[in-house]
């Protein structure tokens, strides 16, 4: 079965490092407590989005629909439904690629699915860039153009230094852009119209990871409620914030698997 992650703004692939480690630990050492579907940790495939880390195709749009098809488009190319596990936008990416098309998954992880609730209020970073006046991104490199800046922003954030570090290596003013675009594409009520079909990823097992220390992505209760609609289970992960799989990958891993084990029983 393979096992997919998406990653966010303003990430590379890198930051699912310290959770992919701690996967691999707990199958090889045996720690999981229901083998009965391990997890091939030496294989679980991260997905890039465009601009994130990975070249943006020709009169690619960065819009929200068009991050939506792009997943839909690489999840596809799979013979068999993948375990999805989306984080920050990649979270949103997962859950419009779900309400979308279902038949690609076995199930599906997201962190961020308040931002599909009708009272969701965009954090400051993402008003900025959705002001009318703000036709361009500024700065191009979205938290600052020095390297060690940049990595301290992240650390700062709540990111674990080894990763940012990695991480920031690979902002540039690429990624500005097609976070600029994809910012403005989601000016509500834009997520919250998107949000009117959640039902829809009720069609397959759901799980939203509910990072107590998270404020970028609504409210407790706004997140809630939205899992709920969308038929998924919600499990707190108290103390930590929005890069929880950099802060804490033990937890983080042991929750995943659990939710993989309880499908296979």
């Amino acid at each position: 079965m393979p096992t997919v992650f998406v990653h966010g703004f303003p990430e590379t692939q890198d930051v699912w490092e310290p959770l992919l480690a701690e996967l691999e630990r707990s199958a090889q050492t045996g720690l999981r407590p229901h083998p009965i579907h391990p997890i091939h940790p030496a294989h679980p495939i991260r997905l890039s989005p465009p601009g994130f880390g990975a070249p943006v195709p020709t009169g690619f749009g960065a819009t929200v629909g068009d991050y939506r098809d792009w997943l839909i488009g690489e999840l596809e190319r799979f013979a068999e439904p993948v375990d999805l596990v989306g984080h920050d936008w990649g979270g949103a990416h997962v859950v419009n690629a779900v309400m979308a098309r279902p038949d690609l998954v076995r199930s599906w992880v997201s962190d961020v699915i308040g931002l599909f609730d009708p009272e969701y209020v965009w954090h400051e970073f993402a008003l900025g860039q959705q002001a009318p006046e703000n036709t361009d991104p500024a700065p191009a490199v979205p938290i600052g153009r020095d390297l060690a800046t940049r990595v301290a922003v992240l650390v700062r954030l709540g990111m674990s230094e080894p990763v940012a570090k990695r991480v920031a290596a690979g902002q540039d003013e690429t990624m500005g852009r097609v976070a600029h675009t994809l910012y403005r594409s989601a000016t509500q009520p834009a997520m919250a119209e998107l949000g009117r079909t959640l039902e829809r990823a009720a069609r397959r097992p759901g799980l939203s990871l509910l990072a107590t220390e998270d404020h970028l992505v609504g409210t407790d209760e706004q997140r809630v409620r939205t899992a709920d609609r969308a038929g998924a289970r919600t499990v707190r992960l108290d103390g930590l914030g929005h890069w929880w799989m950099t802060q804490d990958p033990v937890r983080g891993a042991k929750v995943l698997t659990d939710f993989w084990d309880a499908l296979d029983r």
